[in-house]
């Protein structure tokens, strides 16, 4: 038996492979199927399963791929109702891969289709259960994203309390945990860095599962929990509906432009032109009202947070080489439109004497000598509320960049206004958004909080927050 957790930090994201006796089984695959049908063929295994936990709204899965190459069956938990053609299992339901079996546990409650499963070794002992969005390390699913007219989350939160109390803490102290995220993700609020650990470790010390009644179990998950990112529930709508072949996402979006090319397809499409570059680069120069979210961040998640429309153009500006990696990681959350790449990047567009915009960028050093000359200086921290209540600078305010949009209006235009972050790349994202809707004085903070505190100017006292 081998299992392998295949992880994506950009997601936070873990999906797994399964290997008994010539037969494998994936169980929450990313959109790109290749590393999973090459581990198979190197293990000399046919996949004969593609088992999804729920329909997972912080990406769009591989399933549909995945089975259309390999023949594989895709299976679901109870309750699930799909547009395409699935095995949807009974609970207590068991699967034979190999000399292993893989049981269901139907474990709503994250959403009503929510499914753990365990699975059995070659001795028939309980070995590891994956549980989704269900059970992570340190925390468990959030149970506000699938409410609807008739199901609150309170219902949800009531449903998952059961599911954790009645299928999954009663099984052994010694099965492993492996859960679909890890500290990053949205799905959850209070996540380990680990991204595996025993049952016996989080009977013991996961917050959730030492509750002591139903209700404060109920009022500690629903405690804290901030809005979903907007491309989430069109996320879950595409892992449930179906979507569109990567391979022609691929074929689509593999366009090398000129930079003439480049700019009247812009034109001609209203493509948002997304430079995803690393800040400094960024911040030296770059195409005028294009938006950067550095691929060497959280990169998906950010372009779900920020970029409303799924189906809006997008004309891509990549470091020599990333191209096609950009294009996937933008599938993977579902933002299929692209409509092509500068050939030649950056350089391209500078070789052809076409209009460059740029963002100063200064040291927290300069920018300690700035605030104490003015401390009324405008400046914004792009930071998430709990991290602002934590500490920040005096006469701060905080405009998370998750909803940086909301509230632009109550940033002036006639003074310069000093942007940070954390460590600078949220704050160089915010930046391009400024700069894109006619914010022509704006000031990154290189090295974000982190740096201003070694300089001199007073961190934790009180500031105006937007919320």
């Amino acid at each position: 038996m081998v299992i392998k957790q295949l992880y994506t930090g950009c997601l936070a994201q873990g999906a797994y492979y399964i290997e008994s006796n010539g037969e494998a089984a994936i169980i929450d695959p990313l959109r790109e199927t290749s590393p999973y049908i090459r581990k198979a063929e190197k293990d000399g295994a046919v996949i004969k399963y593609v088992f999804e936990t729920h329909f997972h709204a912080d990406f769009v899965s591989g399933h549909l791929d995945l089975a259309q190459k390999t023949g594989a069956t895709i299976v679901y938990g109870p309750n699930a109702k799909t547009s395409y053609e699935a095995y949807h299992a009974q609970d207590g339901e068991l699967f034979k891969l190999g000399n292993v079996q893989i049981k269901v546990l139907h474990t709503p409650g994250h959403t009503t289709e929510s499914t753990t499963y365990l699975l059995i070794d070659e001795a028939g002992k309980d070995h590891a259960i994956f549980t989704g969005d269900t059970l992570f390390i340190g925390d468990v699913g959030r149970p506000d994203l699938a409410i609807k007219a008739n199901l609150t989350e309170h219902d949800l939160a009531s449903m998952l309390y059961d599911s954790l109390h009645n299928k999954i803490m009663p099984l052994a102290d010694d099965v492993i945990v492996y859960p679909a995220h890890g500290a990053g993700s949205a799905c959850g609020k209070n996540m380990s860095k680990e991204t595996t650990d025993t049952l016996g470790n989080q009977k013991r010390f996961n917050y959730a599962l030492r509750a002591k009644s139903k209700a404060e179990f109920i009022e500690q998950v629903l405690t804290g929990l901030t809005a979903a990112p907007a491309y989430f529930a069109e996320n879950a709508r595409l892992n449930k509906e179906g979507y569109e072949s990567l391979d022609r996402v691929l074929q689509r979006g593999s366009h090398a432009l000129s930079a003439d090319a480049f700019e009247v397809a812009v034109n001609e499409t209203g493509a948002l032109v997304l430079d995803v570059r690393n800040a400094v680069d960024f911040a030296n120069g770059f195409i005028p009202n294009s938006i950067n979210i550095g691929l060497n961040g959280q990169f998906a998640p950010w372009v779900g947070a920020l970029i409303p429309d799924l189906k809006q153009p997008i004309a891509l500006l990549t470091p020599a080489g990333l191209e096609q990696e950009t294009i996937v990681r933008l599938a993977r959350v579902g933002y299929d439109n692209c409509i092509g790449y500068l050939d030649g990047g950056f350089d391209t567009w500078k070789k052809a004497g076409k209009e460059i915009d740029s963002i100063e960028s200064i040291s927290a050093e300069e920018f300690a000598d700035r605030w104490h000359a003015n401390p009324a200086i405008t400046v914004v921290d792009v930071r998430k509320p709990g991290e602002f209540e934590t500490e920040h600078i005096e006469g701060a305010r905080n405009l998370p960049l998750d909803y940086f949009s909301d509230y632009m209006t109550e940033i002036k235009r006639e003074q310069p206004v000093y942007v940070h972050c954390a460590g600078g790349y949220r704050s160089m994202v915010a930046n391009s958004i400024l700069k894109s809707r006619g914010f022509d004085n704006v000031v990154n903070v290189e090295g974000g909080l982190t740096a201003i505190k070694k300089t001199s100017v007073p961190v934790n006292a009180e500031a105006d927050a937007a919320h």
